[in-house]
């Protein structure tokens, strides 16, 4: 019962309440969602993560597969974001925030105009340039004035510090207002410092360099009461980042999540297969 009595909590949970669970040290775990599959997204938001998020920047999907994505998300009670193409993408930002999205990841963020820009998309006036319009899904609950009174408050604005320029402006970045999230990725943050040239993998992810990065970030964060966010792939250093107070963490992709559990599938029929005297050994994957 406690499980159940969790996720309406989560379901009925506003934006604000959810930010500021996150600000207070409680741990929300997420996915990110790189298929354009209504149905995916609907299953995986009954299985328990937090939120989830519609990869825009990455995936396939187009308008319509986002809002139904959206849809699909809500009627399983995570909270949903949408990464969007970049702080220009305006007509991203709005359509994402009509469909109902509960907030954007904004990638490529490198000044602190760049922040502005981005944090502007998301707001009505006077916070903000975002353009009111009715009826749309995001209001169906609360209706315009419920809804458009409230948002500035409950959308979830995370912009991604991925670049040498962003860790080199974060102190500047961090203190703009209306950033509720730092939105860590290593792999783009790597490449942008050269460290996939001087490290082999995955030496890099570990190096001095991304270290003192990271701790840069998070002294700013925590300066401006900014939530730390990061994308991993998998659970094996949660713990490390939760110490380092990361509380808002993605465990990689609906993709990858496929790919990790035929792959132990695999592996497993290999060795029952083994073990019956039978030579079978899987066809080559992105993950051999």
């Amino acid at each position: 019962m406690k499980l159940r009595t969790d996720w309406k909590n989560i379901n009925l949970m506003n934006g604000a309440e959810f930010k500021q669970q996150l600000r207070d040290g409680h741990p929300k775990i997420g996915l990110f969602l790189n298929t354009h599959s209504a149905t995916v997204a609907e299953q995986l938001a009954h299985s328990g993560y937090d939120w989830l998020l519609v990869d825009t920047q990455h995936g396939p999907m187009d308008r319509q597969n986002l809002s139904a994505m959206l849809c699909a998300i809500s009627s399983g009670g995570a909270k949903s974001m949408v990464r969007v193409g970049g702080y220009d993408d305006r007509a991203g930002i709005q359509q994402a925030l009509d469909c109902g999205a509960d907030g954007v990841l904004v990638p490529y963020i490198n000044t602190a105009e760049e922040a502005r820009q981005a944090i502007s998309c998301t707001k009505y006036p006077m916070d903000g340039t975002r353009s009111v319009y009715f009826p749309q899904r995001s209001m169906n609950k609360e209706g315009l004035l419920g809804y458009a009174g409230a948002a500035n408050k409950n959308v979830i604005v995370a912009l991604q510090v991925e670049t040498a320029a962003c860790i080199e402006n974060i102190a500047e970045i961090a203190a703009v207002p209306g950033v509720d999230i730092l939105f860590l990725g290593q792999n783009d943050l790597c490449m942008s410092m050269g460290l996939y040239v001087k490290y082999e993998f995955p030496h890099m992810y570990t190096s001095p360099e991304l270290t003192e990065a990271t701790q840069k970030l998070v002294a700013e964060a925590q300066k401006n009461n900014v939530i730390l966010g990061l994308f991993l792939f998998g659970t094996s250093r949660v713990a490390e980042f939760l110490d380092k107070g990361f509380p808002f963490i993605s465990l990689g992709n609906d993709l990858h999540h496929v790919l990790t559990q035929a792959g132990a599938y695999m592996k497993d029929v290999k060795a029952i297969a083994a073990d019956k005297g039978k030579d079978w050994s899987p066809r080559p994957s992105a993950l051999i």
